[in-house]
């Protein structure tokens, strides 16, 4: 599912409400037919959220940020997703080293290292290059076809990927 809008119109709030960060307004959070508005834990037990901010830590190296998030991430796991995302040689770099396409897929990394069913993501495509753009359509792809849901937003047009927009108007 897309969520589209202007900027301002409440995207990555939206994203923010479903994960707990801030709290609505009104109305309730359903996931799974249950009313988790009050205790989210049975949807984050499910869930992995990637903020429009990349969370990357800059004094840490590429390989400490993932296994910040992913901490039982085998060597081979790890270098194998680094390798795809062109980040193996940066594996010992700090983050802080980093370009900003470069500080995104360390962050997208989680994607191919997490077996959680739903991702909602805010503006994943920012700062990629054509190239990781193709690498992370074809893993959403792969995730949604394995009975995944993924929510997100961007403002790219995502021409490969058939998907629900919801729009959000301001």
């Amino acid at each position: 599912m897309r969520i589209l809008g202007e900027n301002g119109a409440g995207k990555s709030s939206l994203l923010k409400v479903i994960v707990g960060v801030i709290s609505p307004l009104e109305g309730t959070i359903v996931y799974s037919g249950e009313d988790v508005t009050l205790d989210r834990a049975p949807l984050l037990q499910d869930a992995i959220y990637i903020g429009h901010s990349v969370g990357v830590k800059s004094l840490l190296t590429v390989a400490e940020n993932i296994r910040r998030y992913c901490p039982t991430v085998s060597p081979e796991a790890l270098s194998a997703v680094l390798k795809k995302l062109d980040l193996l040689d940066h594996m010992n770099a700090f983050a802080s080293t980093l370009s900003a396409g470069q500080l995104r897929r360390v962050a997208l990394a989680r994607l191919w290292l997490t077996d959680k069913t739903l991702w909602l993501l805010d503006e994943p495509f920012a700062a990629l290059d054509s190239t990781a753009i193709a690498l992370l359509e074809e893993r959403i792809r792969l995730h949604v076809s394995s009975g995944g849901l993924v929510v997100l937003t961007t403002h790219q047009a995502l021409r490969s990927l058939p998907c629900r927009d919801v729009a959000l108007m301001s």
